[in-house]
């Protein structure tokens, strides 16, 4: 059984307090209905496992494997992820709003209420009375301003999508914060579940160096950098204190490790990302958590910036054509999980079958190339890839597809994810490099803007369309679902025309936790928050 998430959920207008291989397929109402999956890569989107447990009780330590552990706990510096340190920072600090998926809504979490104006140009925040950071000092409209404004200033993560999208904030008491947007955009409340929504104490930078004070409902009690975060329980928590004796994350990246870490009690919970092999294992092992499937978690980031190859669309269009992206699923990871060239995938509600990405067709792409040859291309291309195993297979992969084309690819390997990070956003040398832009289902306008606005920092091919950008302000200003479907099949559409990137795969991610944990909700971007989590004893 394949289950879509609900093709009805609606875009907040008032919100209120209260207001795979083998898996476990979430039914509607999130809870394990025991399925499996189509076997064919598809997988379910949702919460596996029981939610609600018995009666609560304290104590407890969760000990949770981070994928990317943190190297600072400062909002404007740490990308607001689950795969990155947003679960971390959750912790600390808390997010205005969440995500409740099994609701498809935007719900309060620090805030007390959010409201928008009938054409969503206007929303407005209510706060709590009595909210304070874990110095004392209260959650006032003048202290969230403050924090927006300091991370809007840092220019980091989603800061330019505010930018491009908040034409004030306004503070008319204590206890209210009014933003106004440049254009309407009913999925907004993402932007306060994400990294804006990170509310940081003024008081965090009285000291002259940043100093973690949040309104969530841990404290931190130590932070060794690449070892251990610890958290204990705030016993002045707005919802009261948390259940859980202590937060404790350690860094894990390996997906087989994390996952017998978790099976033997080692871990508590963790961030299982991409090894779809393993995560079949851990779902159908009875682990319980969320089960996101995210669109663009493969692709192949073309450089189309003047003097390279990329610039002309032809080469691009033959680079999509001539690689098949099932045969990289096959030299990657074996064939398991999900592979194919659709922006949005099986499993994602944006998904349409009539809507197709670009198909693989060698026969197609050596006809390109040699027009392009015949212009004067020489076929060269340089393909840049991390070193390690499953970064070269699939650099290979693609060499030799490529070659057998007409291409003629050099692989530039480079030792670190930061190395990499360096070539392609920062000195922009490459043709084509492995990456991925994780859409969000909940809020599908956030990374594709990133990864195809001609004004975003994330845009790291340069890819520069008119027509694009119109179609993204077509996507945010959509007033209802059908008009976000319209928007997304012309993104589609002229994706394929175009080719912004060549897209291979989505990314499969599972949340896991013992099924001994209970009442962990997930939002947005697979960040996890525990301020209502308990442990069986």
């Amino acid at each position: 059984m394949l289950h879509r998430l609900r093709r009805g959920w609606r875009s907040v207008a008032v919100v209120g307090i209260g207001a795979l291989a083998l898996t476990a397929c979430a039914s509607a109402d999130g809870q394990d209905s025991g399925g499996t999956s189509t076997g064919s890569g598809a997988y379910s989107i949702g919460y596996v496992g029981d939610r609600t447990g018995g009666d609560p009780v304290d104590g407890g330590v969760v000990t949770y494997g981070s994928y990317g552990f943190p190297a600072t706990l400062d909002p404007a510096k740490t990308l607001m992820a689950g795969s990155t340190g947003g679960t971390e920072l959750a912790a600390i600090y808390d997010t205005l709003v969440r995500y409740d998926f099994e609701e498809s809504r935007y719900v309060p979490q620090l805030a007390a209420g959010l409201s928008a104006s009938d054409d969503g140009g206007t929303w407005t925040v209510t706060l709590r009375d009595g909210a304070t950071f874990s110095d004392g000092t209260p959650v006032d409209s003048a202290a969230v301003k403050w924090s927006f404004d300091r991370y809007v200033a840092a220019k980091r993560d989603v800061a330019q999508v505010w930018s491009n999208t908040v034409a004030g904030v306004e503070t008319p008491d204590a206890k209210t914060v009014v933003i106004r947007l440049q254009r309407p955009w009913t999925d907004f409340p993402v932007l306060l579940a994400a990294g804006p929504g990170v509310i940081v104490a003024p008081s965090s930078e009285t000291a002259g160096s940043f100093t973690p004070i949040g309104a969530g409902p841990f404290t931190v009690t130590r932070f060794a950098p690449n070892e251990v975060l610890e958290l204990a329980p705030r016993a002045d928590y707005f919802g009261g204190k948390p259940r859980l004796a202590g937060l404790r994350f350690v860094p894990t990246a390996n997906a087989q490790g994390m996952f017998e870490s978790i099976r033997s009690g080692e871990l508590n919970a963790g961030y299982l990302y991409r090894n779809t092999e393993v995560i079949d294992s851990a779902v159908d092992s009875g682990l319980s958590g969320y089960l996101d499937l995210q669109g663009l978690g493969a692709i192949g980031t073309i450089n189309q910036r003047e003097g390279r190859p990329g610039a002309d669309v032809r080469v691009r269009q033959a680079i999509a054509l001539g690689i098949d992206p099932e045969a990289l699923n096959q030299r990657v990871s074996g064939g398991h999980g999900p592979s194919g060239s659709a922006m949005f995938p099986e499993g994602s509600k944006w998904h349409n079958e009539d809507v197709q990405g670009v198909p693989y067709d060698p026969d197609k792409a050596r006809q390109l190339l040699d027009q392009a040859k015949a212009d004067g291309y020489d076929g060269k291309l340089t393909y840049v890839a991390i070193n390690e195993e499953a970064s070269r297979q699939g650099a290979l992969a693609a060499q030799a597809a490529l070659n057998s084309l007409g291409f003629d690819v050099e692989v530039a390997y480079a030792n670190s994810v930061t190395d990499l990070t360096r070539r392609v956003y920062v000195d922009r040398d490459f043709d084509i490099a492995r990456s991925g832009a994780s859409l969000i289902d909940a809020a599908p306008l956030l990374r594709l803007y990133g990864s195809l606005g001609s004004t975003s920092n994330n845009n790291a091919a340069g890819y520069n369309s008119p027509e694009m950008d119109a179609l993204l302000v077509k996507l945010q200003t959509a007033a209802d679902d059908d008009a976000k479907q319209e928007a997304i099949d012309d993104i589609q559409k002229l994706a394929a025309e175009t080719v912004p990137y060549a897209v291979w795969a989505p990314s499969v991610v599972f949340t896991a936790w013992t099924p001994k944990l209970h009442g962990a909700n997930v939002s947005i971007d697979n960040v996890v928050l525990f301020d209502d989590a308990w442990m069986e004893q």
